[in-house]
């Protein structure tokens, strides 16, 4: 499993301060001694100048001396060249040990075996040594003042030492606060910096399933807006282009199968033509003599010789309708035109619209899954299909007249079903419904006046989009379905 950017940015950081802390921690402990006895070699250096130049006998420079031997936990001896203490700066019990100690550094009694020197000059050696007497590590400084007299100083290096390891300490304690508080800054700063770095993942991975909806809007005022507005544009680009594509794509798949279907597509349209006029034409013209040789002059039979005149040419007009829009549908002469629209709000328009034909049928809808679901379509085209599924549940109610429409999302596809209660159609009538002009029950085609032609339009369409359709029987009623894509 691949790591979040956001936990390794933090354990990188967190890593690099523990890292900074440890190094630190190491020199600490290697160096910080080492750097002590050099700041305490100056301050001997110092101490020697002070000595050289001051008036010992002046008891104020002298109180001012021990004043700054005491800070720096320093103790010296002035001795004169015959070893006689001149001045004396530090605890008594030390007096006359360190007048033993410069003494045997002057004649050499003094074992240097335990000593390091760590600087001298002609005047003045600098060393760290360790009194046996005492058990403790000194840094020293003795030699020879310029108007003859000797002096010792020396500062104990347990201080210093002891000094070390409390700052060490103290390290390590501030050190795992720093930690500790670094972490919970890191994990809130890499949060808050890869935010809409996965804003982007998220916005890339529905790009990846042609879902262009999402778009960018964190705003961190830095390059990351300025990769977010690409990806904007480029979403806006690519859905322009996908609906380009499919358009084109309809287009040539249509082009490539016009030239075959088209005349045999003229030839079943003359046929079918013929075939259907041929009654209302008869009916027509068998009333409209009638009515010209005065079979029956009474008002009312003449009123009804009209009537069934102008329905018969009414239907003739809608059939004709009807087949030249199936006739360009097939024909391929109707383009398609594919664009993105929600299906829910386009079922809930057709359903508005017919409701003075529910109320004059009594009928009761039920519609399931009205939730907006974006398809691609030709969205007339479309709505016209659910037209002809809606009216054609109308006009076969039986029982309780109800009428369920479902719109379900499944996978990739949006399923549209339009089921009404009813007789189920019989099983070698089902693959027949799609033709033009074929009627299971021809009384009821008749009776509302229906011609056969608009299931065979709802095929068209549907193999315009290259979409599925069909019809499932149930024990108490029908259900006519298509798909379309999700867009």
């Amino acid at each position: 499993m691949k790591q979040r950017l956001r936990n390794q940015l933090a354990v990188t950081f967190i890593g690099l301060v523990l890292l900074s802390l440890l190094t630190i921690g190491v020199i600490n402990i290697v160096f910080l001694e080492s750097y002590y006895v050099t700041q305490k070699e100056e301050v001997l250096k110092e101490a020697y100048e002070e000595l050289e130049n001051c008036d010992l006998y002046d008891e104020e420079i002298t109180d001012s001396l021990a004043i700054a031997s005491s800070e720096n936990n320093l103790s010296w001896l002035i001795t004169n060249p015959t070893n006689s203490i001149v001045k004396y700066c530090g605890q008594e019990r030390e007096k006359k040990q360190l007048i033993t100690r410069l003494f045997g550094y002057q004649t050499g009694l003094e074992s240097n075996s335990d000593s390091e020197v760590l600087s001298q000059n002609s005047y003045f050696v600098i060393q760290k040594s360790k009194d046996s007497f005492v058990g403790m590590d000194y840094v020293e400084l003795w030699g020879t003042l310029q108007n003859g007299n000797s002096c010792l100083i020396r500062s104990p290096l347990e201080s210093i030492r002891e000094s070390a390891e409390i700052s060490n300490r103290f390290f390590v304690y501030v050190g795992i606060v720093i930690v500790v508080f670094s972490a919970f800054i890191i994990i809130f700063l890499t949060n808050h910096l890869t935010k809409p770095i996965s804003e982007l993942t998220e916005i890339s991975r529905q790009m990846a399933n042609l879902d262009f909806e999402t778009k960018y809007h964190s705003r961190k005022r830095n390059e990351i807006d300025a990769l977010g507005e690409n990806f904007n544009s480029m979403s806006e680009q690519l859905e322009a282009t996908i609906t380009e594509l499919k358009q084109a794509n309809l287009e040539l798949e249509k082009d490539i199968a016009d030239k075959i279907k088209i005349d045999k597509m003229r030839k079943e349209f003359l046929d079918n033509v013929s075939h259907e006029l041929k009654t209302p034409i008869a009916l027509v013209q068998g009333y409209a003599e009638g009515l010209k040789d005065n079979i029956n002059d009474d008002p009312e039979s003449m009123e009804f010789y009209c009537d069934v005149i102008i329905d018969e040419a009414g239907k003739m007009n809608r059939m004709v309708k009807q087949l030249l829009n199936l006739n360009q549908l097939e024909s391929g002469q109707d383009s398609v035109s594919i664009e993105r629209f929600d299906i829910a709000a386009l079922v809930n328009g057709v359903v508005q619209k017919s409701d003075i034909l529910v109320q004059q049928k009594e009928a009761k809808v039920i519609c399931e899954g009205m939730k907006s679901l974006y398809v691609w379509a030709d969205e007339f085209k479309i709505e016209e299909v659910v037209t002809n599924f809606f009216t054609n549940a109308l006009n076969h109610l039986d029982d309780n007249k109800t009428i369920e429409i479902k719109i379900q999302k499944l996978g990739k596809k949006a399923h549209i079903s339009v089921f009404n209660t009813g007789k189920p159609i019989p099983q070698e009538d089902i693959e027949n419904i799609w033709n033009k002009f074929y009627k299971v029950d021809k009384a009821r085609t008749r009776e509302y006046g229906g011609s056969g032609i608009g299931l065979s339009i709802v095929k068209a369409i549907m193999e315009s989009h290259h979409q599925s359709f069909g019809v499932k029987n149930y024990d108490n009623g029908v259900a006519f379905w298509f798909e379309l894509n999700c867009g």
